[in-house]
């Protein structure tokens, strides 16, 4: 990786040293105390329920009302916050989130932010401070993870980029005890199983992990249960959504109304002893009617899969 695209690391040092404070880890089982440990050997294994707001607020900011309005109607208490919006990744706002959740009986237990992406110096300067700042939020929510998909193949530094940025993430996530998800999307720079063997052949952290979204690996005409063969050790966040067709990109459909196997795929994170979240993750701009019958039949459908 070619250094001027890279920001200083007397930078990066400062901001992980401020990171390095205690933090609440609210996974089923108890994780490591140490940061340098690795995750993935030493977490008890746990298999939970979790459900994505972006189910319930679709695309746009609705500062998470629908979420938190109709999340505890269906009796799934983890949640994973999407904070896609200048607004809602400010320490205020995030605040906010904490107290609400307190109230509603809801877990905090991922934070997804916007895309990996920027070109040159500044760029990836400016992407290595934004995946800081969602750090900083999954910590005062009390959680350790947090996911982002990247750009437009193509666009925003590509794939060089992504990596310049974790492998300058990958100290801090060490020394905050985070994992930071590193999600598929269609027709994206993080799309393919290429894509995801040259991120880990870069970067060898246990806090750089797969986030495996089985309907986007379907939308890119790729067989997901291909992908879980070849980086189970590397999964630790599923999204489970059902997909219309193979190849077709984002076209996500009622949970049994697409083509996705989800038994199949369940049964083989089951075999090679997955643990971390399967989350319920419906993606439309808006929500389609009914909602929370669509959500009760994925909830329903994963349920006989936790694993505590």
């Amino acid at each position: 990786m070619p250094s001027e695209i890279l920001p200083r690391r007397d930078f990066l040092k400062t901001l992980s040293a401020t990171a390095a404070l205690p933090l609440m880890i609210p996974e089923s089982a108890s994780a490591a105390t140490s940061p340098a440990v690795d995750q993935r050997r030493t977490e008890t294994p746990f298999v939970e329920l979790a459900i994505a707001t972006i189910c319930l607020d679709g695309f746009s900011n609705k500062q998470h009302e629908p979420a938190f309005r109709l999340i505890p109607q269906l009796g799934i208490p983890n949640v994973e916050f999407n904070v896609w919006y200048p607004d809602v990744i400010t320490p205020n706002y995030i605040a906010t989130i904490k107290s609400r959740c307190a109230a509603a009986n809801l877990k905090p237990v991922c934070v997804q932010g916007s895309g990996f992406g920027g070109e040159g110096r500044n760029g990836i300067l400016k992407d290595v401070g934004h995946k800081l700042a969602l750090m900083y939020a999954a910590r005062d929510l009390g959680c350790r993870r947090i996911k982002c998909t990247g750009a437009a193949r193509g666009t925003q530094g590509g794939l060089e980029s992504v990596i310049a940025t974790l492998r300058e993430l990958a100290p801090a996530a060490k020394e905050m005890d985070m994992l930071i998800l590193v999600e598929n999307h269609a027709k994206n720079v993080l799309e393919t199983i290429a894509d995801y063997h040259e991120i880990f052949a870069a970067i060898d952290s246990p806090h750089i992990a797969m986030c495996c979204d089985v309907a986007h690996f379907w939308g890119s005409g790729i067989d997901p249960q291909e992908v879980i063969e070849t980086f189970h050790s590397h999964i630790l966040h599923v999204d489970l959504k059902d997909n219309r067709t193979r190849g077709g990109g984002h076209d996500v459909v009622p949970y049994g109304e697409g083509i996705t196997d989800f038994k199949a795929i369940l049964d083989q994170l089951r075999a090679k002893n997955y643990h971390g979240y399967l989350l319920i993750e419906m993606a439309w701009a808006e929500p389609k009617e009914p909602v929370l019958v669509n959500l009760r039949k994925g909830r329903d459908l994963f349920q006989p899969y936790v694993r505590l």
